[in-house]
């Protein structure tokens, strides 16, 4: 089944273009009429909402994997870094509320998702030729009551296809079940399922760019899930945006592809690159390039399950002193989510870190960036989702996340 929702100045227009993009056979399923309030009423005229479902072959999406994911994360592209200097608020970080009536982005987000939970419902509890008779009293609470239960289930299985762990839906679930009365609309119980994800993600820590200090930023983790493409692109954000005095500083020196690649950012930014073998040559090099404001080290993609290696990654990191660092753990989401369990447990054993999600545009789900959030507790950081530099990357939101993970993301 394919629904959509479709916006004119008219319900007639509204109808037609339902009609023309869905065919004759579609079906209205939702009529809303937008009427301005406030002074937009002096500057935009009322507009008329359907929302549209027909029995269909899937419509092809237009836009790439890698498209879609830019677009969800493009949303605040150029906050991908703390300043201090920045009093501005993340939404939904201050309050544990989120007005959703003052929302339009949401709603719209949403309003498929609420569609189909209620026309799927709506079908399910239609009785059948032998039960055509009016439900009063006790039968008519207890039908209110699978209602609820059936709305649950929908989004139940929505999280778990988009590969959310299913204890930590039913996590979710429990928490909001008691707070729903037996009769409540459908877009009450997915806006309260939507909150507590969101508040689960939690806020989004990034880079502290405001410190007096040289600050060393290491990024850890497994081969081949793009720490170094991920470090060219923050250099880049620093250098090129906040411009700042940046240095590099490779420790993969296992890998001479590696080396070479982060030598040839370097000498695109015109920022110095300083090579070390082992956690002495870290230590010089935090007394060389003191005069930096950050130095992003690169580490090898190692073994999370070789301790001697293991160690040597303690080491390095523990060279530079606890206040002057910053640890990231960079995961690819298109990892198995049991190895993300066993290389972010063997990473907690050597270092507090924050979580880097990178290829998001080679993967349909992000149930594994809430898994490993709620798992590990971590702060959620940067995601990345193509291999251009310095774009494809931005500041992980939690709202997004959310939508997406609710089928709500296109």
């Amino acid at each position: 089944m394919i629904i959509k929702t479709f916006t004119a100045q008219t319900e007639t227009e509204a109808l037609e273009l339902a009609k023309k993009e869905l065919g004759p056979g579609a079906i209205v399923t939702k009529k809303k009429e937008n009427i301005p309030h406030g002074l937009m009423a002096l500057f935009k005229k009322p507009s008329y909402e359907i929302t549209a479902a027909v029995d269909d072959a899937p419509v092809k999406n237009e836009l790439s994997r890698k498209e879609t994911a830019r677009n969800l994360f493009m949303n605040n592209p150029n906050i991908i870094f703390e300043d201090p200097n920045d009093k501005k608020e993340e939404q939904g970080s201050k309050s544990d509320k989120i007005n959703f009536n003052d929302t339009a982005s949401i709603e719209k987000q949403l309003s498929n998702l609420t569609t189909m939970i209620e026309k799927t419902i709506s079908q399910k509890n239609e009785p059948s030729q032998n039960q055509q008779r009016r439900k009063e009293g006790p039968d008519k609470e207890e039908e209110k009551s699978d209602r609820n239960v059936s709305c649950i289930r929908l989004i139940y299985n929505q999280l778990v296809e988009n590969e959310v762990d299913e204890k930590y839906v039913n996590q979710v679930i429990s928490e909001i079940e008691p707070t729903l009365k037996k009769d409540a609309p459908v877009e009450n119980i997915l806006a309260a399922i939507y909150q507590k994800i969101v508040l689960k993600l939690g806020k989004t820590e990034v880079i502290d760019i405001g410190t007096n200090k040289c600050k060393y930023i290491f990024f850890i983790g497994p081969t081949g899930v793009g720490k170094t493409t991920t470090i060219a692109k923050i250099a880049s954000k620093l250098k090129l945006e906040k411009k700042l005095n940046i240095a590099l500083l490779t420790a993969d020196t296992y890998r001479i592809a590696a080396v070479e690649q982060l030598h040839s950012y370097a000498n695109i930014l015109q920022v110095p690159l300083t090579v070390a073998y082992n956690e002495s040559e870290i230590a010089q090099a935090h007394d060389d390039l003191k005069n930096f404001d950050i130095v992003l080290v690169d580490t090898a993609g190692r073994s999370h399950r070789d301790k001697e290696q293991k160690d040597d990654i303690e080491r390095m990191i523990k060279s530079i002193p606890e206040d002057e660092r910053e640890v990231y753990l960079v995961l690819s989401v298109t990892t198995k989510y049991k190895d993300l369990i066993s290389i972010t447990e063997a990473y907690s054993e050597i270092t507090d870190y924050r979580l880097i999600f990178t290829k998001l545009d080679e993967s349909a789900c992000v149930g594994n960036i809430f898994n490993i959030k709620l798992l590990t507790g971590r702060p959620l950081s940067y995601a990345t989702f193509g291999q251009k530099v310095p774009n494809d990357i931005s500041r992980i939101d939690a709202q997004t996340i959310a939508r997406q993970l609710l089928g709500g993301a296109n």
